[in-house]
């Protein structure tokens, strides 16, 4: 098998992934396209392991904490998300500048800017 066809398919998926990170605005979409890219590396690792035959399958095992990772960030971000979801009601990223209280976020953009200045002021 030549190398160059999983190169090719791992350099498709992640260029698919590059894409879904920067135009998406859905944060569940950009965790997928995480994910897709870390897939790509993966295949890369795999391939390159089997074309080089390494004895001691450093590609493979390398792909293995990389699925790892991989699991504990989708489970991370997916809380997050849900999170974000139920404080806000979208998971659009633009929106959410602030995982804190909406309230206090609320209150802080009412502000006026010369208020904060003042506190700091008066806190040194």
């Amino acid at each position: 098998m030549h190398l160059a066809y999983p190169v090719v398919l791992a350099v498709l998926l992640f260029s698919v992934g590059v894409y879904g990170v920067l135009a998406r605005r859905n944060a569940v979409l950009v965790l997928m396209s995480v994910e897709l890219m870390l897939n790509a590396v993966n295949l890369n690792l795999v391939a390159f392991d089997a074309w080089l035959r390494d004895s001691l399958h450093a590609g493979q095992a390398l792909t293995l904490f990389t699925i790892t990772v991989a699991a504990a960030e989708i489970g991370l971000g997916l809380a997050i998300v849900l999170l974000l979801f139920r404080a806000r009601g979208t998971a659009d990223i633009d929106r959410a500048t602030a995982l804190g209280d909406p309230a206090e976020t609320l209150a802080t953009e009412e502000a006026p800017a010369g208020a904060e200045a003042l506190k700091g002021q008066a806190a040194a």
